[in-house]
């Protein structure tokens, strides 16, 4: 829904029908009517503003009805937990990169200092299915 606006100048009385007319709405179907054929719900918990300002002469009466409509505030909640899990995943998988990235530092600063293997004449066979050659392991 986009924004409505209506501006007009009216008599006392079809301002207070008017004013009527949204109060039975509200009352009767939970709904304000507005336009060509267009409607808003008004939640159960609304907030209310009334302002009176003067300027010189010129007096204005603003009221203000404002409320969170209960599926936007559902998809707001569901949208927020879809960017909560997100950011979670990509945090562990930055931690996941870096700790990999440590580990493969750490085993290759270990194998430049440890000194040459010599090959074991008790290793373990290979997994080829020549049992009978030895094979060395570091």
């Amino acid at each position: 829904m986009g924004n409505y606006e209506d501006e007009r100048t009216v008599s006392r009385a079809d301002l207070a029908g008017w004013l009527r007319q949204l109060a039975h709405q509200l009352d009767s179907e939970g709904k304000i009517f507005y336009g060509a054929g267009g409607a808003v719900a008004v939640g159960d918990e609304v907030e209310c503003e009334l302002e009176i300002e003067r300027d010189g002469a010129e007096i204005s009466v603003e009221i203000e009805f404002s409320w969170t409509a209960p599926a936007a505030a559902e998809e707001d909640d569901e949208a927020d937990e879809d960017e909560d899990e997100e950011e979670d995943e990509e945090a562990e998988g930055a931690e996941t990169a870096e700790a990999e990235a440590a580990e493969t530092e750490q085993a290759d600063e270990a194998a430049k200092a440890a000194p040459a293997a010599e090959p074991s004449a008790t290793a373990a066979p290979a997994a080829t299915g020549t049992e009978d050659k030895p094979t060395a392991t570091a």
